[in-house]
């Protein structure tokens, strides 16, 4: 079969599916009923199988085959490749949207913090952000470029290691002054700890027993725990003083800047064994925008002495 029939006669075939009728998926086609029925026959001797199943009762009901129903969702989703390819093709050649896709934490605790210098040298790029939380298909979703937080494996990606980060106990000014301060780790055994369960799918990420382990306390805590699930909210709760959390520096470094935020125990280090990568897909790595936003990225970096 010619690709261009080909083509044809699986939009047909997709659309009758969906409608269950000819003259439906005629009418959103812009063709006859007689044109779509005809390319799905085409297919069907192409195929040298039946896909319907024409009930009659009025109307020509159509009902799929199994062979049908097992391909028919590769079919959508293979249209919708094609429709999220031609949109990469547009904005590509006609705008300078950059995508870039990002924890809603990283956006709002870097990335958003410093965006505007990205514009100030990239002014003909404008950057639309993907912040889900739900995993990422680049590809489906017309992501440029994304920042991800891990061991550097993503399959059908690109990753460049962008920075490490240590682990860390953090305060408010005046939670630490409400204590009269803490001297020793074992101090903090009492007091609330703020737990980050956005952390929990990364196998590897310091948890505070490991923390405190590695500052040689033996005992448990005793107090009530607040567990959240968003970087950001958990910070955010430290600043309020609703107790300590365990912070990691990429995130907390602003904070700790303009004194919203207190590190404790500066002398005991734990680096974390994740790590944060710029990732992009392959195909995109001479894109020009992507390549002028990866360099702005490690510039930042390397300014903030974080690489």
């Amino acid at each position: 079969m010619k690709q261009p029939i080909h083509l044809n006669a699986l939009r047909a075939f997709e659309a009758s599916a969906r409608h269950q009728s000819f003259s439906a998926a005629a009418e959103e086609l812009n063709v006859t009923p007689a044109a779509v029925g005809q390319l799905v026959r085409t297919l069907e001797e192409w195929l040298d199988t039946p896909l319907f199943h024409r009930m009659k009762s009025g109307k020509v009901r159509l009902i799929l085959t199994e062979a049908a129903e097992k391909g028919l969702p590769d079919i959508q989703a293979g249209f919708d490749r094609l429709a999220f390819g031609l949109e990469r093709l547009k904005e590509s050649t006609v705008s300078g949207i950059l995508t870039v896709a990002v924890s809603p934490a990283f956006a709002a605790k870097w990335l958003l913090p410093r965006l505007n210098r990205f514009q100030e040298s990239c002014p003909d790029t404008d950057v639309r952000l993907d912040t889900s939380l739900k995993p990422v298909d680049f590809a489906v979703q017309g992501i440029d470029v994304g920042v991800r937080y891990g061991r550097g494996d993503w399959p059908g990606l690109t990753s460049e290691k962008l920075m490490e980060e240590e682990v860390y106990p953090v305060c408010s000014p005046a939670f630490l002054q409400q204590h009269n301060g803490f001297n020793h780790p074992n101090d903090l055994l009492h007091e609330t700890f703020i737990h980050d369960l956005s952390l929990d799918t990364f196998t590897g990420f310091p948890t505070w027993r490991e923390w405190l382990h590695r500052a040689g306390v033996t005992q448990k805590p005793t107090a009530h725990s607040i567990q959240i699930n968003n970087s950001a909210a958990v910070l955010q709760s430290t600043m309020d003083g609703r107790g300590i959390a365990l912070a990691r520096s990429v995130m907390v470094r602003d904070d700790l800047a303009a004194g919203r935020l207190i590190r404790l125990f500066p002398n005991i280090q734990f680096n974390s064994p994740l790590t944060y990568y710029v990732v992009y897909r392959p195909e995109l790595t001479e894109l020009s925008k992507m390549k002028a936003f990866k360099h702005w990225l490690f510039s930042e970096i390397e300014k903030s002495g974080e690489l």
